[in-house]
């Protein structure tokens, strides 16, 4: 801690909102302009109840719930599949057998379906229709973009585990869109990469990343392997794979995971990639940042690795509390911060906000910004106001953690709001565990 304040820096300050409380469930996030009022809205779910709800940002978070019955819903995302306008929203599901773990691989699972917007879905109370996408075993992430053209949507799907094993390698896949989305029996899959990646927990769709392509989607991936940038390029026409770092490897004969956990891409100034932030390993305790070691493009630097915290001791399951991180520019100086969102148990719960001081030398500002358990984070100006603010829902999934008093929330940004006087310094972080929420 220290008693000088750094000149020109904004403390973070947001002002909590519940959505909804008491939550059967939790587990993913986002936030799209469903009914496209201009205005964002959420949707959520978690894994046990098959319930999929999307909620009205009409000054009351209005819930309404747009399918059900389905088995175990892990990752989503959104798009406008059919092009009217108005955002689809496209889940994974299956994932497990009985047993409900990661030993436990669903092999007829890992589906993906997509949900038909109405275009009216606030007056329309009916379930939105489902369409079939198609599978993998494992299908525990998805991302949709353009990634290998911008033509047509392209929906990367992402297993964490394998038939064979937990740890075996995975066939990373991809779904392209089909000329007629309303009937389409299935999408055409490809493989991305079925010899590479094992036990990946988070992937990440970042646009503006490769180099002289502004338009095309690309992909970080955490995993065993580390973290990983992943890119389609279109002289070579192949997936290029950038390793940025190897990831935590000091836990793996206590916990059995090693690599990465989830991964995000920070912009600083003109650079998209100027750093990489993780939560390591597999459900980690562990929050890294990866810096260029020399200046350059991000597929031609070598990276070095800042430990900056350590959230506690892994359970007896060897995880950790941390499960997500979001990289965005709050205080609206051009730089990215990045939140790390924590499931619990307290204190190694909700989500930590963390500011650059000095990149190359590890040198980061942290404060606390939330107390509530977080298994995702969803980032949008909720209220019009120009400034970036976010969500989060707790993390509630039986045999992995189960939150008390599980909450929906919204954060409103409120930097510049305050009087700096008014307001608590900062931790300042130079290595693993420093500061008041970071020892261990």
């Amino acid at each position: 801690m220290t008693s000088n304040r750094t000149p020109g820096l904004r403390t973070p300050k947001f002002t909590p909102e519940v959505v909804a409380d008491q939550l059967r469930d939790g587990y993913w996030l986002e936030a799209p302009d469903i009914d496209a009022d201009h205005r964002p809205d959420l949707f959520g779910y978690g894994l046990r109840l098959g319930e999929i709800y999307w909620y009205h940002n009409d000054g009351q978070w209005t819930r309404r719930l747009v399918t059900d019955r389905v088995p175990m819903p892990v990752g989503g995302d959104y798009a406008d599949i059919t092009g009217n306008g108005h955002p689809d929203i496209v889940f994974c599901y299956d994932l497990y057998g009985p047993i409900g773990t990661i030993h436990d691989a669903n092999t007829a699972g890992g589906k993906i379906d997509w949900l038909e917007n109405p275009g009216a879905p606030h007056k329309d109370e009916s379930r939105w229709k489902r369409h079939y996408v198609g599978r993998a075993t494992g299908m525990h992430r998805l991302r949709v973009g353009h990634f290998t053209q911008t033509e047509r949507l392209e929906i990367v799907g992402v297993p964490i585990v394998a038939k064979e094993d937990v740890h075996a390698v995975l066939p990373v896949v991809m779904f392209t869109q089909p000329d007629n989305v309303r009937e389409a029996e299935e999408w055409p899959m490809t493989i991305v990469d079925d010899t590479h990646f094992r036990m990946i927990h988070g992937a990440e769709k970042k646009k503006g990343l490769i180099p002289g392509d502004p338009e095309r989607d690309s992909l970080l991936f955490a995993s065993d392997e580390g973290v990983t940038w992943l890119y389609w390029d279109t002289g070579t026409r192949q997936w290029i794979r950038k390793l940025i770092g190897t990831g935590e490897r000091t836990q793996f004969e206590l916990t059995g995971f090693r690599g990465s956990g989830d991964v995000n891409a920070g912009r600083i100034g003109d650079d998209p990639m100027a750093y990489v932030a993780a939560i390591e390993p597999f459900h980690g305790n562990t929050v890294a940042v990866y810096t260029k070691a020399t200046d350059g493009p991000a597929g031609e630097v070598e990276w070095n690795r800042v430990l900056l915290d350590v959230y506690g001791d892994p359970n007896e399951n060897g995880e950790g509390p941390g499960h997500q991180i979001v990289c965005a520019d709050f205080d609206g100086d051009g730089e990215e911060e990045f939140l790390v969102a924590l499931r619990g148990p307290w204190p190694w719960q909700g989500v930590m906000y963390y500011k650059a001081i000095d990149l190359k030398a590890g040198i980061w500002a942290k404060w606390r910004v939330s107390d509530e358990s977080v298994a995702r984070i969803a980032t949008a100006d909720f209220n019009g106001d120009g400034r970036l603010d976010f969500a989060t829902i707790a993390y509630s999934v039986q045999n992995y953690y189960v939150a008390k008093d599980a909450k929906l929330m919204v954060y409103r940004n409120a930097i510049g709001d305050q009087d700096p006087a008014d307001t608590p310094e900062p931790d300042f972080g130079f290595g693993p565990g420093y500061g008041e929420y970071g020892e261990h």
